[in-house]
């Protein structure tokens, strides 16, 4: 059936961000993209009010002149490449977010993670890349720069130029049903989220310290380039700005030195609050030193351990897994205030 174009930019305006243009012209991929990233921020959601109409006539396009292309290098792009190795480096962070915990993350899951970024971009439209080089480029580049988040940027950057290099045109492939593609989706959007929901609601404290210390290391790499830093230092407070003029908050200004220090003193907050709770679990005082609360760790492991209460297992589980969380949120030293600066 042949797609029209007014049909499409309705569907732009009213989902575009949520990529249902995309949807509706059989671009699985980009409306996947614009889904994991609300329409590339919304800026390739405007950019594309242009290129709707290419992508109304690519989608009309006869069978065999698709088939015709097969075989043939398309040509460099250099906006491709880049949205490449942003969407590559936003992967990358959310899997730090929300991955981290992970045994082996740096050698597995984070050059995973902005391996498949950078493949999700090389394969919009009618284009792909080859997924072993791709993917082979990312994890042979992690463990140089294993332990540290400024990996994402050049893991990043190898597997982007990797996908330029082995880029193609894709086969035809027979048509799916739209339930099999929502199907399709649907999956992929949840193991997008799954892991940085769960992050987000079982564990908000490390969450947002993962988050504020992110952000921080992934600012800290344009200290060399003071405009492009502060143009993303503002891309960043852009949400925390929206939210505080909802909200009316009576102190608001564009002095972006106070706004990172009340980000700050929040995330600072659920930090507080979750060495006062650990402080409850291994029932010491706030004032206690590190030999005490090592002393009342080990005393209330071998009180709780499962093996010596088969009586009560579940019960013994609970407390020995909150006593073994409680020891490692005082075990880490504590940030003085200011220390974001």
């Amino acid at each position: 059936m042949a797609k029209g174009l007014l049909v499409t930019y309705a569907l732009w305006a009213v989902g575009g961000p949520a990529g249902l243009h995309h949807l509706y012209l059989g671009r699985d991929t980009h409306a996947l993209l614009w889904m994991l990233t609300l329409g590339g921020g919304g800026l390739g959601w405007l950019w594309e009010f242009w290129k709707l109409p290419s992508f109304v006539a690519q989608a009309n396009r006869p069978q065999r002149q698709r088939q015709s292309s097969v075989g043939r290098t398309p040509p460099l792009s250099f906006i491709r490449f880049v949205a490449q190795v942003i969407v590559g480096i936003y992967f990358g962070l959310v899997a730090l977010i929300s991955l981290s915990f992970m045994a082996n993350f740096y050698i597995v899951g984070l050059p995973l993670a902005v391996g498949l970024g950078v493949l999700l971009v090389a394969a919009v439209g009618n284009q792909t890349s080859d997924f072993k080089n791709t993917l082979g480029a990312a994890f042979l580049i992690s463990p140089i720069f294993y332990g540290r988040p400024v990996a994402i940027l050049p893991i990043s950057l190898a597997a982007s130029i990797t996908a330029q290099k082995h880029r193609r045109y894709k086969t035809s492939v027979g048509s799916e049903t739209l339930s099999v593609r929502l199907y399709r989706l649907g999956l992929a959007y949840l193991a997008f989220t799954g892991p940085l929901a769960y992050s987000t609601f079982c564990n908000t404290a490390a969450t947002l310290s993962y988050v504020a210390e992110t952000l921080g290391s992934f600012l800290s790499w344009f200290s060399f380039f003071p405009l492009l830093g502060r143009i993303t230092e503002s891309v960043f407070l852009l949400p925390y700005r929206i939210w505080r003029l909802l909200v009316g908050d009576p102190g608001f200004s564009n002095n972006s030195f106070r706004e990172w220090e009340k980000l700050y003193e929040f995330v600072n907050s659920f930090q507080d609050e979750k060495r006062q709770l650990a402080y409850q679990v291994l029932s010491v005082s706030e004032g206690a030193t590190n030999e005490e609360i090592h002393r009342r760790y080990r005393e209330l492991v071998k009180i709780w351990h499962p093996d010596h209460n088969r009586h009560q297992t579940e019960e013994a589980q609970r407390h020995f897994l909150e006593i073994q969380a409680a020891y490692e949120a005082l075990s880490q030293p504590r940030k003085p205030k200011g220390s974001w600066r």
